[in-house]
């Protein structure tokens, strides 16, 4: 067995073993060869495995390697853990973590005030599934926990960093969108009774009014 076939089975049985991603440097360590050249050899597997079309691909994610099912595989895979939903994250709860994940560090209050509600129990779940920590403390009044999300957020997501995040504008409706919205919110003959009133409010009076 030649030396690069053995450092990629060493490689795809260390991180078959591992439960978190392994970083390179790592596998650089255990296998005694630079970092570069374990690049190189996850990048060789990747492509093996996406050749082969295998159920599973080698991902780069929170800054290490790991193995994760083929995203095409994803309605087989839900089928089968389909009983494991009560693990799943409410609403509130994705919410308050797609606002922490943008806007990071944040406070509680901070996060309260963006979504109208009291954030605390939804804040202390997140902390307990390890999606989120405190990252600091805030310099004004009060020296509030500033929290921002964890590596165990990406390994989740399949992010390698947080700058993979979708930009926001992505999901900000253009202007003449919201202005068609609100337009259709209001109720019928409100902009003729706004202009009466702002008229009235000025002392001027319509020509029908003495009718």
């Amino acid at each position: 067995m030649d030396n690069l076939q053995e450092y990629k089975k060493a490689i795809e049985a260390v991180i078959l073993v591992s439960d978190n991603p392994v970083e390179p440097t790592l596998l650089a360590q255990l296998l005694e060869i630079p970092m570069t050249e374990v690049e190189q050899i996850c990048i060789a597997l990747a492509e093996e495995y996406a050749q082969q079309e295998r159920g599973f691909v080698l991902a780069n994610v929170a800054g290490g390697y790991r193995f994760q099912t083929d995203p095409d595989m994803a309605p087989y895979v839900e089928r089968f853990v389909l009983e494991g939903q009560g693990s799943r994250l409410s609403s509130a709860a994705l919410e308050t973590l797609a606002i922490i994940a943008y806007k990071q560090p944040i406070s509680r209050m901070q996060v309260s005030a963006i979504r109208g509600v009291n954030v605390e129990a939804v804040i202390r779940t997140l902390l307990q599934r390890g999606y989120i920590g405190e990252v600091g403390k805030d310099t004004g009044p009060g020296s509030a926990s500033l929290f921002g999300t964890t590596p165990l957020f990406l390994e989740r997501l399949g992010l390698s960093a947080l700058t993979d995040l979708p930009p926001l504008a992505d999901f900000v409706p253009d202007a003449d969108v919201v202005e068609a919205l609100e337009g259709g919110l209001r109720p019928e003959g409100f902009e003729d009774r706004a202009t009466m009133m702002t008229a009235e409010s000025k002392g001027e009076t319509r020509n029908d009014d003495y009718l």
